[in-house]
Protein backbone atom coordinates (compact mmCIF):
# COMPACT_ATOMS: atom_id res chain seq x y z
CA UNK A 1 0.00 0.00 0.00
CA UNK A 2 2.90 2.37 0.87
CA UNK A 3 4.70 1.60 -2.16
CA UNK A 4 2.01 2.51 -4.31
CA UNK A 5 0.70 5.31 -2.44
CA UNK A 6 4.55 6.94 -3.03
CA UNK A 7 4.23 5.52 -6.75
CA UNK A 8 1.03 7.94 -7.02
CA UNK A 9 3.21 10.88 -5.42
CA UNK A 10 5.50 9.90 -8.11
CA UNK A 11 2.85 10.51 -11.07
CA UNK A 12 1.63 13.45 -9.80
CA UNK A 13 5.18 15.49 -9.35
CA UNK A 14 5.81 15.20 -13.14
CA UNK A 15 5.06 18.09 -15.21
CA UNK A 16 3.60 17.52 -18.80
CA UNK A 17 7.42 18.12 -20.30
CA UNK A 18 8.51 15.06 -18.13
CA UNK A 19 5.51 13.22 -19.19
CA UNK A 20 6.28 14.41 -22.92
CA UNK A 21 9.96 13.40 -22.25
CA UNK A 22 8.88 9.69 -21.17
CA UNK A 23 7.08 8.81 -24.11
CA UNK A 24 9.30 10.29 -26.69
CA UNK A 25 12.05 8.36 -24.77
CA UNK A 26 9.91 4.92 -25.45
CA UNK A 27 8.48 5.71 -28.49
CA UNK A 28 11.24 4.73 -30.75
CA UNK A 29 11.12 0.74 -29.53
CA UNK A 30 7.33 -0.02 -29.39
CA UNK A 31 5.26 -0.62 -31.53
CA UNK A 32 2.02 0.21 -29.57
CA UNK A 33 1.34 3.35 -28.44
CA UNK A 34 1.82 5.29 -24.85
CA UNK A 35 -0.79 8.03 -23.80
CA UNK A 36 -0.69 10.28 -20.79
CA UNK A 37 -3.91 12.20 -20.24
CA UNK A 38 -4.40 15.17 -17.60
CA UNK A 39 -8.21 15.25 -16.74
CA UNK A 40 -7.94 18.34 -14.73
CA UNK A 41 -6.27 20.20 -17.87
CA UNK A 42 -8.05 18.30 -19.77
CA UNK A 43 -5.01 17.88 -22.49
CA UNK A 44 -3.97 14.50 -24.08
CA UNK A 45 -0.41 13.24 -25.40
CA UNK A 46 0.05 9.97 -27.08
CA UNK A 47 3.98 8.44 -28.81
CA UNK A 48 4.53 10.75 -31.81
CA UNK A 49 4.46 7.86 -34.19
CA UNK A 50 0.88 7.12 -33.83
CA UNK A 51 0.29 10.29 -36.08
CA UNK A 52 2.18 8.35 -38.94
CA UNK A 53 -0.77 5.94 -38.58
CA UNK A 54 -3.42 7.34 -37.22
CA UNK A 55 -5.65 10.57 -38.62
CA UNK A 56 -4.87 12.31 -34.76
CA UNK A 57 -4.82 16.09 -34.95
CA UNK A 58 -0.95 15.88 -33.27
CA UNK A 59 0.56 13.83 -30.75
CA UNK A 60 -0.58 16.78 -28.16
CA UNK A 61 -3.91 18.29 -28.22
CA UNK A 62 -6.12 19.92 -25.54
CA UNK A 63 -10.32 19.66 -25.71
CA UNK A 64 -10.02 15.61 -25.77
CA UNK A 65 -13.38 14.43 -26.36
CA UNK A 66 -14.14 16.82 -29.27
CA UNK A 67 -10.41 15.80 -30.91
CA UNK A 68 -11.30 11.97 -30.00
CA UNK A 69 -14.32 12.66 -32.84
CA UNK A 70 -12.00 13.55 -35.78
CA UNK A 71 -9.97 9.71 -35.64
CA UNK A 72 -12.34 7.39 -33.48
CA UNK A 73 -15.28 5.61 -36.04
CA UNK A 74 -18.75 7.43 -35.38
CA UNK A 75 -20.52 4.65 -34.07
CA UNK A 76 -17.72 3.90 -31.07
CA UNK A 77 -18.00 7.47 -29.67
CA UNK A 78 -20.82 7.64 -28.08
CA UNK A 79 -19.41 4.73 -25.61
CA UNK A 80 -16.37 6.21 -25.67
CA UNK A 81 -17.31 9.33 -24.77
CA UNK A 82 -19.75 7.55 -21.83
CA UNK A 83 -16.70 5.89 -20.62
CA UNK A 84 -14.50 9.22 -20.08
CA UNK A 85 -17.28 10.85 -18.71
CA UNK A 86 -17.16 7.85 -16.26
CA UNK A 87 -13.83 8.05 -15.73
CA UNK A 88 -13.74 11.80 -14.76
CA UNK A 89 -16.12 11.36 -12.39
CA UNK A 90 -14.87 9.00 -10.66
CA UNK A 91 -16.43 6.02 -11.22
CA UNK A 92 -14.08 3.87 -13.02
CA UNK A 93 -10.68 3.26 -11.78
CA UNK A 94 -9.32 1.38 -14.93
CA UNK A 95 -9.75 1.84 -18.27
CA UNK A 96 -10.30 -1.02 -20.54
CA UNK A 97 -12.34 -1.01 -23.86
CA UNK A 98 -12.03 -1.90 -27.84
CA UNK A 99 -12.78 0.28 -30.27
CA UNK A 100 -12.14 1.86 -33.86
CA UNK A 101 -9.38 4.46 -34.85
CA UNK A 102 -9.55 5.63 -37.87
CA UNK A 103 -6.12 5.50 -39.88
CA UNK A 104 -4.44 8.41 -41.85
CA UNK A 105 -6.12 6.81 -45.27
CA UNK A 106 -9.88 7.29 -43.18
CA UNK A 107 -10.33 3.37 -42.83
CA UNK A 108 -11.00 2.11 -39.44
CA UNK A 109 -8.59 -0.19 -37.13
CA UNK A 110 -9.48 -1.92 -34.43
CA UNK A 111 -7.67 -1.15 -31.19
CA UNK A 112 -7.71 -1.67 -27.50
CA UNK A 113 -7.27 1.01 -25.10
CA UNK A 114 -6.23 0.34 -21.10
CA UNK A 115 -4.91 2.84 -18.82
CA UNK A 116 -5.16 3.18 -15.26
CA UNK A 117 -6.59 6.36 -13.47
CA UNK A 118 -3.96 8.07 -10.95
CA UNK A 119 -5.83 10.43 -8.27
CA UNK A 120 -4.83 13.52 -7.03
CA UNK A 121 -3.93 13.91 -3.29
CA UNK A 122 -7.74 15.14 -1.91
CA UNK A 123 -8.77 11.22 -4.08
CA UNK A 124 -10.21 13.02 -7.22
CA UNK A 125 -9.16 11.82 -11.01
CA UNK A 126 -5.50 13.44 -12.37
CA UNK A 127 -4.38 11.42 -14.92
CA UNK A 128 -5.09 8.43 -17.24
CA UNK A 129 -1.84 6.25 -18.47
CA UNK A 130 -2.09 3.97 -20.38
CA UNK A 131 -1.46 2.32 -23.43
CA UNK A 132 -3.00 1.36 -26.88
CA UNK A 133 -2.58 -1.59 -28.94
CA UNK A 134 -3.96 -2.52 -32.34
CA UNK A 135 -5.77 -5.85 -32.16
CA UNK A 136 -7.61 -5.66 -35.65
CA UNK A 137 -5.42 -4.31 -39.16
CA UNK A 138 -2.16 -6.11 -37.93
CA UNK A 139 -3.47 -8.99 -36.17
CA UNK A 140 -3.12 -12.52 -37.33
CA UNK A 141 -4.36 -14.82 -35.07
CA UNK A 142 -5.31 -14.18 -31.10
CA UNK A 143 -3.36 -16.25 -28.64
CA UNK A 144 -7.05 -16.72 -26.39
CA UNK A 145 -9.52 -18.54 -28.88
CA UNK A 146 -6.15 -19.99 -31.11
CA UNK A 147 -8.67 -18.83 -34.48
CA UNK A 148 -7.51 -16.33 -36.81
CA UNK A 149 -8.64 -12.60 -36.36
CA UNK A 150 -9.94 -9.86 -38.30
CA UNK A 151 -6.91 -9.27 -40.84
CA UNK A 152 -7.19 -12.83 -42.19
CA UNK A 153 -11.17 -12.54 -41.96
CA UNK A 154 -10.69 -9.42 -44.13
CA UNK A 155 -8.08 -11.39 -46.51
CA UNK A 156 -10.33 -14.16 -46.86
CA UNK A 157 -13.63 -12.25 -47.63
CA UNK A 158 -11.80 -9.66 -49.84
CA UNK A 159 -10.49 -12.48 -52.55
CA UNK A 160 -14.23 -12.20 -53.52
CA UNK A 161 -14.85 -8.78 -53.95
CA UNK A 162 -17.93 -7.27 -54.39
CA UNK A 163 -19.65 -10.63 -55.75
CA UNK A 164 -19.57 -13.31 -52.81
CA UNK A 165 -20.51 -16.64 -53.69
CA UNK A 166 -24.13 -18.85 -52.09
CA UNK A 167 -23.89 -18.76 -48.62
CA UNK A 168 -24.32 -16.90 -45.42
CA UNK A 169 -22.22 -14.46 -43.08
CA UNK A 170 -23.47 -15.69 -38.93
CA UNK A 171 -21.84 -12.86 -36.62
CA UNK A 172 -21.95 -14.22 -33.21
CA UNK A 173 -21.65 -12.80 -29.58
CA UNK A 174 -21.26 -14.33 -26.15
CA UNK A 175 -23.85 -12.63 -24.15
CA UNK A 176 -22.85 -11.13 -21.17
CA UNK A 177 -19.38 -11.89 -21.08
CA UNK A 178 -18.57 -8.86 -18.99
CA UNK A 179 -20.38 -9.80 -16.16
CA UNK A 180 -18.28 -13.17 -16.27
CA UNK A 181 -14.98 -10.74 -16.19
CA UNK A 182 -16.50 -9.09 -13.84
CA UNK A 183 -17.70 -12.14 -11.17
CA UNK A 184 -15.01 -14.51 -11.86
CA UNK A 185 -12.15 -12.64 -13.19
CA UNK A 186 -11.02 -11.51 -17.02
CA UNK A 187 -8.59 -15.22 -17.31
CA UNK A 188 -11.98 -17.21 -17.01
CA UNK A 189 -13.45 -14.92 -19.45
CA UNK A 190 -10.79 -16.24 -21.67
CA UNK A 191 -11.23 -19.75 -20.91
CA UNK A 192 -15.27 -18.99 -21.68
CA UNK A 193 -13.89 -17.49 -25.34
CA UNK A 194 -11.57 -20.66 -25.91
CA UNK A 195 -14.57 -22.61 -25.21
CA UNK A 196 -16.79 -21.16 -27.12
CA UNK A 197 -14.80 -20.97 -30.37
CA UNK A 198 -14.55 -24.69 -29.56
CA UNK A 199 -17.95 -25.08 -29.38
CA UNK A 200 -18.70 -22.96 -32.46
CA UNK A 201 -15.80 -24.94 -34.59
CA UNK A 202 -16.99 -28.25 -33.49
CA UNK A 203 -20.43 -27.80 -35.42
CA UNK A 204 -18.87 -26.27 -38.70
CA UNK A 205 -18.47 -28.80 -41.77
CA UNK A 206 -15.12 -29.04 -43.45
CA UNK A 207 -15.70 -25.77 -46.23
CA UNK A 208 -17.22 -23.37 -43.25
CA UNK A 209 -14.55 -20.61 -41.96
CA UNK A 210 -14.75 -19.39 -38.22
CA UNK A 211 -12.78 -15.98 -37.12
CA UNK A 212 -12.50 -14.04 -33.85
CA UNK A 213 -12.80 -10.81 -35.03
CA UNK A 214 -13.20 -8.23 -31.61
CA UNK A 215 -13.44 -8.94 -28.33
CA UNK A 216 -16.59 -11.99 -27.64
CA UNK A 217 -17.75 -11.54 -31.34
CA UNK A 218 -17.05 -14.17 -34.07
CA UNK A 219 -17.31 -14.40 -37.68
CA UNK A 220 -18.51 -18.07 -39.44
CA UNK A 221 -18.54 -17.63 -43.26
CA UNK A 222 -20.38 -19.93 -45.41
CA UNK A 223 -19.01 -19.81 -49.36
CA UNK A 224 -20.34 -23.15 -50.14
CA UNK A 225 -24.08 -22.87 -50.63
CA UNK A 226 -25.61 -22.75 -47.33
CA UNK A 227 -29.31 -21.71 -47.12
CA UNK A 228 -30.79 -19.50 -44.47
CA UNK A 229 -32.04 -22.81 -43.10
CA UNK A 230 -28.72 -24.17 -42.72
CA UNK A 231 -27.66 -21.03 -40.78
CA UNK A 232 -30.79 -21.30 -38.52
CA UNK A 233 -29.53 -24.81 -37.86
CA UNK A 234 -25.95 -24.14 -37.23
CA UNK A 235 -26.87 -21.61 -34.72
CA UNK A 236 -29.14 -24.43 -33.33
CA UNK A 237 -26.44 -26.21 -32.68
CA UNK A 238 -23.99 -24.46 -31.35
CA UNK A 239 -26.67 -22.93 -28.86
CA UNK A 240 -27.08 -26.65 -27.62
CA UNK A 241 -22.95 -27.07 -27.29
CA UNK A 242 -23.20 -24.04 -25.68
CA UNK A 243 -25.42 -25.62 -23.03
CA UNK A 244 -23.97 -29.19 -22.65
CA UNK A 245 -20.79 -27.26 -21.84
CA UNK A 246 -22.31 -25.07 -19.29
CA UNK A 247 -23.76 -28.19 -17.80
CA UNK A 248 -20.93 -30.01 -17.96
CA UNK A 249 -18.62 -27.22 -16.40
CA UNK A 250 -21.24 -27.21 -13.47
CA UNK A 251 -22.66 -24.21 -14.33
CA UNK A 252 -19.90 -22.29 -12.76
CA UNK A 253 -20.97 -19.67 -15.74
CA UNK A 254 -23.82 -19.28 -17.70
CA UNK A 255 -23.83 -17.53 -21.08
CA UNK A 256 -25.67 -18.00 -24.15
CA UNK A 257 -24.46 -16.97 -28.07
CA UNK A 258 -26.67 -14.57 -29.94
CA UNK A 259 -25.95 -14.51 -33.75
CA UNK A 260 -26.84 -12.27 -36.69
CA UNK A 261 -27.42 -14.46 -39.82
CA UNK A 262 -26.41 -12.19 -43.64
CA UNK A 263 -27.32 -13.74 -47.01
CA UNK A 264 -24.40 -13.18 -49.16
CA UNK A 265 -27.00 -12.20 -51.59
CA UNK A 266 -28.02 -9.43 -49.89
CA UNK A 267 -24.60 -7.68 -49.43
CA UNK A 268 -23.93 -5.00 -51.24
CA UNK A 269 -20.20 -3.26 -50.79
CA UNK A 270 -17.96 -5.89 -50.08
CA UNK A 271 -15.86 -6.80 -47.28
CA UNK A 272 -16.91 -3.52 -45.22
CA UNK A 273 -20.66 -4.13 -45.97
CA UNK A 274 -20.14 -7.32 -44.62
CA UNK A 275 -18.86 -6.00 -41.39
CA UNK A 276 -21.51 -2.80 -40.94
CA UNK A 277 -24.47 -5.01 -41.77
CA UNK A 278 -23.38 -8.61 -39.49
CA UNK A 279 -22.79 -5.46 -36.84
CA UNK A 280 -26.37 -4.73 -37.59
CA UNK A 281 -27.83 -7.82 -37.53
CA UNK A 282 -26.05 -8.99 -33.94
CA UNK A 283 -26.96 -6.21 -32.28
CA UNK A 284 -30.77 -6.34 -33.24
CA UNK A 285 -30.53 -10.21 -31.73
CA UNK A 286 -29.46 -8.76 -28.86
CA UNK A 287 -31.41 -5.95 -28.25
CA UNK A 288 -34.32 -8.38 -29.48
CA UNK A 289 -33.70 -10.20 -25.92
CA UNK A 290 -30.28 -12.10 -26.50
CA UNK A 291 -29.96 -15.44 -26.52
CA UNK A 292 -31.78 -15.04 -29.71
CA UNK A 293 -30.93 -14.91 -33.29
CA UNK A 294 -31.69 -11.98 -36.32
CA UNK A 295 -32.09 -12.64 -40.17
CA UNK A 296 -31.72 -9.32 -41.87
CA UNK A 297 -33.90 -7.27 -43.20
CA UNK A 298 -33.23 -4.49 -46.19
CA UNK A 299 -36.31 -2.55 -44.61
CA UNK A 300 -35.30 -2.50 -41.14
CA UNK A 301 -31.70 -1.37 -41.98
CA UNK A 302 -32.94 1.35 -43.80
CA UNK A 303 -35.11 2.22 -40.69
CA UNK A 304 -31.82 2.02 -38.45
CA UNK A 305 -29.96 3.88 -40.75
CA UNK A 306 -32.48 6.68 -40.89
CA UNK A 307 -32.75 6.68 -37.02
CA UNK A 308 -29.13 6.81 -36.98
CA UNK A 309 -28.76 9.84 -39.39
CA UNK A 310 -31.42 11.70 -37.20
CA UNK A 311 -29.50 10.44 -34.22
CA UNK A 312 -26.49 12.11 -35.37
CA UNK A 313 -28.16 15.33 -36.58
CA UNK A 314 -29.40 15.98 -33.41
CA UNK A 315 -26.28 15.71 -31.59
CA UNK A 316 -24.67 18.23 -34.08
CA UNK A 317 -27.73 20.30 -33.59
CA UNK A 318 -27.31 20.32 -29.50
CA UNK A 319 -23.22 21.06 -30.07
CA UNK A 320 -24.40 23.98 -32.27
CA UNK A 321 -26.29 26.01 -30.11
CA UNK A 322 -29.51 23.80 -31.23
CA UNK A 323 -29.51 24.92 -34.78
CA UNK A 324 -32.41 23.04 -36.26
CA UNK A 325 -34.23 22.89 -32.42
CA UNK A 326 -37.71 25.01 -33.05
CA UNK A 327 -40.32 25.97 -30.52
CA UNK A 328 -43.87 25.49 -31.78
CA UNK A 329 -47.31 26.99 -29.98
CA UNK A 330 -50.51 25.46 -29.82
CA UNK A 331 -53.57 27.36 -28.19
CA UNK A 332 -55.15 26.25 -25.54
CA UNK A 333 -58.97 27.92 -24.37
CA UNK A 334 -60.92 28.50 -21.62
CA UNK A 335 -64.20 26.24 -22.62
CA UNK A 336 -66.78 28.87 -21.52
CA UNK A 337 -65.44 31.84 -22.84
CA UNK A 338 -63.53 30.75 -25.82
CA UNK A 339 -61.13 33.14 -24.89
CA UNK A 340 -57.36 32.21 -25.22
CA UNK A 341 -55.73 31.14 -21.91
CA UNK A 342 -52.60 30.01 -22.82
CA UNK A 343 -50.66 27.83 -25.33
CA UNK A 344 -48.51 24.39 -25.19
CA UNK A 345 -44.85 24.52 -26.32
CA UNK A 346 -44.21 21.77 -28.27
CA UNK A 347 -40.54 20.58 -29.76
CA UNK A 348 -39.59 20.66 -33.73
CA UNK A 349 -36.44 19.63 -35.32
CA UNK A 350 -35.55 20.05 -38.58
CA UNK A 351 -32.63 18.51 -40.42
CA UNK A 352 -30.86 19.33 -43.75
CA UNK A 353 -32.27 17.00 -46.62
CA UNK A 354 -30.38 13.93 -48.39
CA UNK A 355 -33.17 14.25 -51.30
CA UNK A 356 -33.13 18.11 -52.17
CA UNK A 357 -29.72 19.47 -52.08
CA UNK A 358 -29.88 22.42 -49.28
CA UNK A 359 -33.39 21.84 -48.49
CA UNK A 360 -34.39 21.13 -45.00
CA UNK A 361 -37.01 17.94 -43.82
CA UNK A 362 -38.96 18.60 -40.74
CA UNK A 363 -38.60 15.47 -38.64
CA UNK A 364 -41.63 13.78 -37.21
CA UNK A 365 -41.74 14.20 -32.73
CA UNK A 366 -43.11 10.55 -33.11
CA UNK A 367 -39.42 9.57 -34.81
CA UNK A 368 -36.42 12.10 -32.64
CA UNK A 369 -38.42 12.80 -29.62
CA UNK A 370 -37.62 9.06 -28.44
CA UNK A 371 -34.16 9.51 -29.87
CA UNK A 372 -33.40 12.28 -27.81
CA UNK A 373 -34.57 10.11 -25.35
CA UNK A 374 -32.79 7.12 -25.88
CA UNK A 375 -29.33 9.12 -26.09
CA UNK A 376 -29.87 11.30 -22.86
CA UNK A 377 -29.57 14.57 -25.20
CA UNK A 378 -33.61 15.69 -24.08
CA UNK A 379 -31.69 16.87 -20.89
CA UNK A 380 -30.52 19.88 -22.67
CA UNK A 381 -33.03 19.98 -25.33
CA UNK A 382 -35.21 19.90 -22.56
CA UNK A 383 -33.38 22.76 -20.99
CA UNK A 384 -33.32 24.72 -24.34
CA UNK A 385 -37.30 23.98 -24.66
CA UNK A 386 -37.83 25.69 -21.19
CA UNK A 387 -36.20 28.76 -21.53
CA UNK A 388 -37.44 29.54 -25.04
CA UNK A 389 -41.37 28.98 -23.33
CA UNK A 390 -40.84 30.98 -20.58
CA UNK A 391 -39.15 33.57 -22.56
CA UNK A 392 -41.86 33.90 -25.11
CA UNK A 393 -44.49 33.26 -22.48
CA UNK A 394 -43.03 36.52 -20.71
CA UNK A 395 -43.39 38.53 -23.50
CA UNK A 396 -46.76 37.41 -24.63
CA UNK A 397 -47.29 38.85 -21.06
CA UNK A 398 -47.32 42.30 -22.58
CA UNK A 399 -50.08 41.62 -24.32
CA UNK A 400 -51.86 39.00 -22.59
CA UNK A 401 -50.85 39.66 -18.27
CA UNK A 402 -51.95 36.19 -17.21
CA UNK A 403 -51.32 34.31 -19.89
CA UNK A 404 -50.51 30.58 -18.88
CA UNK A 405 -47.42 28.40 -20.75
CA UNK A 406 -47.42 24.65 -20.52
CA UNK A 407 -44.34 22.56 -21.09
CA UNK A 408 -43.90 18.98 -21.38
CA UNK A 409 -41.21 17.10 -19.27
CA UNK A 410 -39.89 13.76 -20.35
CA UNK A 411 -39.14 11.02 -17.77
CA UNK A 412 -35.44 10.86 -18.58
CA UNK A 413 -35.50 15.13 -17.77
CA UNK A 414 -36.98 13.89 -14.67
CA UNK A 415 -35.25 11.01 -13.54
CA UNK A 416 -31.77 11.79 -14.67
CA UNK A 417 -31.58 15.46 -14.33
CA UNK A 418 -32.25 18.31 -11.76
CA UNK A 419 -35.33 19.59 -13.57
CA UNK A 420 -36.81 21.35 -10.43
CA UNK A 421 -33.65 23.71 -10.05
CA UNK A 422 -33.93 24.58 -13.88
CA UNK A 423 -37.41 24.95 -14.28
CA UNK A 424 -37.50 27.62 -11.18
CA UNK A 425 -34.02 29.08 -11.90
CA UNK A 426 -35.47 29.90 -15.54
CA UNK A 427 -38.55 31.22 -13.95
CA UNK A 428 -36.34 33.23 -11.53
CA UNK A 429 -34.54 34.69 -14.95
CA UNK A 430 -37.50 35.50 -16.58
CA UNK A 431 -39.17 37.20 -13.75
CA UNK A 432 -42.73 35.51 -14.13
CA UNK A 433 -45.25 34.31 -12.03
CA UNK A 434 -44.37 30.77 -11.14
CA UNK A 435 -48.31 30.19 -11.61
CA UNK A 436 -48.42 30.93 -14.97
CA UNK A 437 -45.93 28.06 -15.67
CA UNK A 438 -47.57 24.34 -16.16
CA UNK A 439 -45.26 21.44 -16.55
CA UNK A 440 -46.99 18.87 -18.15
CA UNK A 441 -46.02 15.30 -16.83
CA UNK A 442 -47.60 11.93 -19.04
CA UNK A 443 -49.06 9.28 -16.63
CA UNK A 444 -47.15 6.15 -16.82
CA UNK A 445 -45.13 3.33 -14.53
CA UNK A 446 -42.46 6.05 -13.17
CA UNK A 447 -44.90 8.43 -11.02
CA UNK A 448 -44.48 6.59 -8.05
CA UNK A 449 -40.70 6.71 -8.20
CA UNK A 450 -38.76 8.99 -5.45
CA UNK A 451 -37.58 11.57 -8.56
CA UNK A 452 -41.63 12.11 -9.82
CA UNK A 453 -42.19 12.57 -5.90
CA UNK A 454 -39.40 15.36 -5.35
CA UNK A 455 -40.13 17.20 -8.72
CA UNK A 456 -44.18 17.13 -7.73
CA UNK A 457 -43.87 17.65 -4.05
CA UNK A 458 -41.53 20.98 -5.45
CA UNK A 459 -43.57 22.13 -8.32
CA UNK A 460 -46.61 22.71 -6.21
CA UNK A 461 -44.48 23.80 -3.27
CA UNK A 462 -42.76 26.85 -5.32
CA UNK A 463 -46.81 27.74 -7.60
CA UNK A 464 -45.63 25.69 -10.40
CA UNK A 465 -48.66 24.45 -12.21
CA UNK A 466 -48.53 20.68 -12.38
CA UNK A 467 -50.72 18.84 -15.37
CA UNK A 468 -51.12 15.32 -15.50
CA UNK A 469 -51.14 14.89 -19.80
CA UNK A 470 -52.51 11.64 -21.55
CA UNK A 471 -55.10 10.88 -19.11
CA UNK A 472 -56.86 7.42 -19.71
CA UNK A 473 -53.91 6.33 -21.55
CA UNK A 474 -51.50 4.80 -19.19
CA UNK A 475 -51.77 2.96 -15.90
CA UNK A 476 -53.18 4.94 -13.42
CA UNK A 477 -56.71 5.66 -11.78
CA UNK A 478 -59.05 8.00 -10.86
CA UNK A 479 -57.48 6.75 -7.41
CA UNK A 480 -54.13 8.74 -8.55
CA UNK A 481 -55.41 12.39 -8.83
CA UNK A 482 -56.72 12.37 -5.08
CA UNK A 483 -52.88 11.66 -4.06
CA UNK A 484 -50.89 13.92 -6.60
CA UNK A 485 -53.65 16.60 -6.87
CA UNK A 486 -52.60 17.95 -10.15
CA UNK A 487 -53.64 21.16 -11.03
CA UNK A 488 -55.69 19.75 -13.76
CA UNK A 489 -55.73 16.55 -16.17
CA UNK A 490 -55.71 16.44 -19.86
CA UNK A 491 -57.54 13.80 -21.56
CA UNK A 492 -56.11 12.13 -24.65
CA UNK A 493 -57.23 12.63 -28.31
CA UNK A 494 -57.71 9.34 -28.14
CA UNK A 495 -60.25 8.79 -25.48
CA UNK A 496 -61.80 11.78 -26.95
CA UNK A 497 -62.73 9.80 -29.98
CA UNK A 498 -63.79 6.75 -28.17
CA UNK A 499 -66.54 9.25 -26.06
CA UNK A 500 -67.46 10.76 -29.16
CA UNK A 501 -67.91 7.16 -30.63
CA UNK A 502 -69.33 5.31 -28.15
CA UNK A 503 -72.05 5.91 -25.81
CA UNK A 504 -70.49 3.96 -22.71
CA UNK A 505 -67.23 5.14 -23.46
CA UNK A 506 -68.94 9.05 -23.24
CA UNK A 507 -70.84 8.06 -20.09
CA UNK A 508 -67.45 7.13 -19.17
CA UNK A 509 -66.26 10.41 -20.19
CA UNK A 510 -68.90 12.32 -18.25
CA UNK A 511 -67.92 10.33 -14.98
CA UNK A 512 -64.75 11.37 -15.25
CA UNK A 513 -65.51 14.92 -15.34
CA UNK A 514 -67.40 15.00 -12.91
CA UNK A 515 -65.29 13.17 -10.47
CA UNK A 516 -62.55 15.35 -11.48
CA UNK A 517 -64.33 18.30 -10.54
CA UNK A 518 -65.16 16.92 -7.17
CA UNK A 519 -61.65 16.76 -5.94
CA UNK A 520 -61.75 20.65 -7.28
CA UNK A 521 -59.34 19.71 -10.19
CA UNK A 522 -59.72 21.21 -14.13
CA UNK A 523 -59.50 19.49 -16.93
CA UNK A 524 -58.96 19.73 -20.52
CA UNK A 525 -59.96 17.84 -23.23
CA UNK A 526 -57.48 17.58 -26.37
CA UNK A 527 -57.73 16.46 -30.45
CA UNK A 528 -60.99 19.38 -30.65
CA UNK A 529 -60.78 19.26 -34.34
CA UNK A 530 -64.05 20.05 -35.61
CA UNK A 531 -67.64 21.78 -34.30
CA UNK A 532 -69.93 19.24 -33.89
CA UNK A 533 -66.89 18.02 -31.18
CA UNK A 534 -66.89 20.67 -29.71
CA UNK A 535 -70.47 20.96 -28.97
CA UNK A 536 -70.70 17.52 -27.51
CA UNK A 537 -68.03 17.81 -25.59
CA UNK A 538 -68.61 21.24 -24.29
CA UNK A 539 -72.09 19.83 -22.79
CA UNK A 540 -69.84 17.52 -20.45
CA UNK A 541 -68.34 20.59 -18.82
CA UNK A 542 -64.71 20.72 -19.62
CA UNK A 543 -62.93 23.53 -18.09
CA UNK A 544 -60.17 23.67 -21.06
CA UNK A 545 -60.35 22.82 -24.72
CA UNK A 546 -57.05 22.32 -27.02
CA UNK A 547 -57.77 21.28 -30.72
CA UNK A 548 -57.09 21.57 -34.64
CA UNK A 549 -60.14 23.55 -34.34
CA UNK A 550 -58.92 26.20 -32.61
CA UNK A 551 -55.16 26.35 -34.00
CA UNK A 552 -52.55 24.07 -35.03
CA UNK A 553 -48.85 23.74 -33.66
CA UNK A 554 -46.85 26.97 -34.83
CA UNK A 555 -44.17 29.31 -34.63
CA UNK A 556 -43.84 31.70 -32.12
CA UNK A 557 -44.13 34.07 -35.00
CA UNK A 558 -47.13 32.69 -36.67
CA UNK A 559 -48.76 32.52 -33.17
CA UNK A 560 -48.45 35.93 -32.43
CA UNK A 561 -49.80 36.71 -35.82
CA UNK A 562 -53.10 34.67 -35.40
CA UNK A 563 -53.79 35.07 -31.74
CA UNK A 564 -51.68 37.39 -29.86
CA UNK A 565 -52.42 40.51 -31.98
CA UNK A 566 -49.08 42.04 -31.18
CA UNK A 567 -49.00 46.06 -31.92
CA UNK A 568 -53.05 46.25 -31.68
Amino acid sequence: MEIEEESKRGYLSLSREEFDEIIRLYDPCMDDYLYAYDLKLDEYQISPHARDRFRLPSDRFSDVARAHESFVDMHDMPALAKELQEIKDGKKKYHSMFYRWLDTNGEPVWINCRGKVIDDEEGNPHFLIGCINEIGERQKADNVSGLLGETSLSAYVRKYKDKFPDGFFMRVGIDDLGAINGNLGNKYGDFIIKKTADCLAENLNEKQQLFRIVGDEFMIVDFCGGTLQDALQLYSNCRKSIDYFVEQNQYKAVFTLSAGILKCEAVYGGYDAVLKLTEFTLNEAKENGRNSYYVFSQEEYDRFKRRKKIERQLYDAVNHNFEGFEAYFQPIVDATTFQLAGAEALMRFSMPSEEKEGGIERVSPVEFIPLLEQTGLIIPAGKWMLQQSIGVCRKWQKWIPHFRMNINLSYVQVMKSNALEEILNIIRLYGIEAGNVGIELTESGYLDSRHFQKLWNGLKEHGVQVILDDFGTGYSNLHCLGDLEPNYIKIDRSFTLKSLQNEYEHALMKQIIDMTHSLDLAICIEGIETGDELQDLRALGADYIQGYLFGKPCSESEFEEHFIHVGE
